[in-house]
């Protein structure tokens, strides 16, 4: 490769957009103080991995009139033929935000239980956190529905049966007990798992029957 002149014309690369002028004001001059050597790129920094036994809660008196609010958001989703998962949260004592999954029916895939009881919540409290809000979902949070969760600053999360394929509290991650992030909730699970995992099964049971009959 031949080696560029100091003094060498460069070539004109023509007009720039404003946005592209103005992301590239101060770019000569990193440019300049990189090769000089005064500007040091550094390695991100990350705190070990050293998350050690996942804990439980305990089960409380309440939990099982919780689940079963749950668990009829997620009648109500089999019924719209939708994934059976409900959720609902609680401050209080008192029902803040209700859902259930509408995946199919909003072609979404944000209109998760757990979002869509947590936006029913905020919006009653008329604020983004819940400090002290118990939820309750028939099924374990995904990552996606975890991190909103956790956002939120909820103090409890109790589900019924595990997602292995998409669970982000238990299964394949630790979102909501994860020692590294700026907030934690006590995790319950097994409450009504059998109810849950039979509404779980019922459904896709019914799907793969109907996937062999149009066959």
């Amino acid at each position: 490769m031949v080696p560029e002149q100091p003094n060498a014309p460069r070539p004109d690369p023509g007009p720039r957009s404003d946005n592209a002028a103005r992301a590239g004001d101060h770019a000569p001059a990193r440019e300049e103080e990189l090769r000089a050597g005064s500007l040091e790129q550094r390695p991100l920094e990350s705190r070990p991995l050293e998350l050690g036994p996942l804990e439980f809660g305990a089960v409380r008196p309440e939990d099982d009139a919780g689940m079963m609010l749950a668990l009829e958001q997620a009648r109500a989703a089999r019924a719209m033929d939708e994934v059976p998962i409900g959720a609902v949260i609680l401050l209080d004592g008192e029902v803040i935000g209700s859902g259930h999954n509408r995946v199919r029916t909003d072609r979404s895939p944000l209109a998760h239980a757990e979002l869509r009881a947590l936006s029913a919540a905020v919006a009653t409290t008329g604020d983004a956190r819940l400090p002290g809000a118990q939820v309750y979902t028939t099924v374990e949070p995904c990552f996606m529905c975890a991190g909103a969760l956790s956002h939120a600053r909820v103090a409890r999360v109790v589900w019924g049966v595990r997602d292995p394929k998409f669970g982000g509290c238990a299964s394949l991650g630790r979102v909501l007990t994860d020692p590294r992030a700026n907030h934690r909730a006590e995790l319950v699970e097994g409450v009504r798992a059998d109810e849950a995992r039979e509404l779980l099964q019922l459904f896709f049971r019914s799907k793969r029957e109907a996937a062999k009959r149009s066959d």
